[in-house]
């Protein structure tokens, strides 16, 4: 069995005033396993993804995740207006292996001098991911990783993080429910 990336165990949590929106709730996720978690909004899919990295903490209930690193589903919002995108993942991550997967995601090394504005959501989207990729993680955590891409290049981009199974556990935050079957090994609906 592969190593153990993500233990959740009897997790508890709810917003003040309002209802649990885990009770209980256990997950596991092992190197080389991707899994899915559908859901409407205000279910509570982003606030699994707090909770994983802490920036949430459960009223019950234990969480254990492996180093990991995460793609947003708004890359405008997850880079600095004013700093290139070199820049930017020169903070977070070593820059070995940038040129392969600057080429697997189709992006000009160019588009790394660029600020965030100077790139299309799309690019910026792609960016995001080689960010993510090149913190070397344990876990992924993959919130809509393809939404603001078209359909041939979000397939490309979900195409290239299933090659990365072999060095990490992905969960993916998706409303796409083929996405869900395609790539997952487990999918969780959450209500």
């Amino acid at each position: 069995m592969n190593q153990e990336v993500l233990a959740i165990e009897g997790l508890c949590f709810g917003y003040p005033h309002g209802r649990l929106l885990y009770e209980d709730f256990c997950l596991s996720v092992h190197q080389g396993e991707c899994v899915s978690i559908l859901g409407a909004s205000g279910s509570g899919k982003s606030t699994l993804f707090e909770l994983i990295t802490g920036h949430l903490k459960p009223l019950k209930g234990s969480i254990v995740a492996a180093p990991l690193s995460q793609i947003f589903q708004d890359p405008y919002t997850s880079f600095h207006p004013t700093y290139s995108i070199e820049n930017q993942i020169k903070d977070v991550a070593s820059m070995e292996d940038c040129e392969a997967l600057l080429h697997d995601l189709d992006l000009d090394a160019n588009l790394l001098t660029k600020k965030p504005h100077q790139l299309s959501g799309g690019q910026l989207q792609r960016c995001s991911i080689l960010r993510a990729l090149l913190m070397k993680p344990q876990l992924l955590l993959a919130d809509e990783p393809s939404s603001a891409l078209d359909n041939v290049t979000g397939l490309h981009v979900m195409q290239l993080l299933m090659r990365f199974l072999d060095r990490v556990g992905i969960v993916l935050i998706t409303h796409d429910t083929h996405l869900a079957a395609w790539c997952s090994d487990k999918t969780i609906k959450l209500t």
